[in-house]
């Protein structure tokens, strides 16, 4: 249980690859708070999608506690309506396009070709590695989808979306590893 001060409802979000589920596993793990997947829960077994009411729901009732760590973005199913309004901290993994493809391009490879299970005993598919429908392959979906991400975000950023929530924009790696090493600090001080 977060310690009083710190925060208990957070969402990551950001392109493809740009690290949401590390960052949110390691905010859940220094705060001792509970992790959804939003992809972990979107595609159930054989890379079968849930319908945007099951999805909803699913996610409802997980966010519906007082403490948990959502990643994830899935705006065009609705989880702006449903995860951003309960968060108090959204995590913006705004890193440079040339590193979200350096680190889309090596996972990629390293999950196709150790057939590494992602979720719900899907693995990733070799089209990743050739195939030029972004809808069938994620690199090309990273590459296709950024700018549209990051305006979508600086929207939010502006129009009011996410004034009700603390909100850090971490731009490159090094942000990234000070806002963890500052979560895992605070979370570690007794308070009195």
């Amino acid at each position: 249980m977060p310690q009083s001060g710190l925060v208990s409802r957070i969402v990551v979000v950001g392109n493809s690859a740009s690290g949401k589920t590390t960052v949110a596993r390691r905010i859940g793990h220094a705060l001792d708070l509970p992790c959804l997947e939003l992809d972990a829960v979107f595609h159930q077994p054989g890379w079968t999608e849930l319908s945007n009411n099951e999805f909803q729901t699913a996610v409802a009732n997980f966010v519906a506690a007082n403490e948990w760590v959502v990643d994830g973005n899935y705006t065009s199913h609705g989880m702006g309506e449903v995860v951003w309004p309960r968060a108090d901290t959204i995590v913006w993994l705004d890193m440079p396009k040339a590193v979200v493809m350096r680190w889309v391009i090596a996972r990629t490879l390293r999950r196709v070709l150790t057939r590494e299970e992602l979720w719900n005993g899907n693995r990733e598919p070799w089209t990743n590695l050739y195939h030029r429908d972004p809808e069938r392959n994620i690199v090309v979906w990273a590459w296709t989808r950024f700018d549209h991400v990051r305006e979508k975000y600086v929207t939010c950023m502006t129009d009011g979306t996410w004034d009700h929530a603390s909100v850090h924009r971490l731009r490159i790696p090094r942000d990234v590893d000070d806002f963890l090493a500052s979560i895992e600090r605070d979370a570690s001080i007794p308070q009195g």
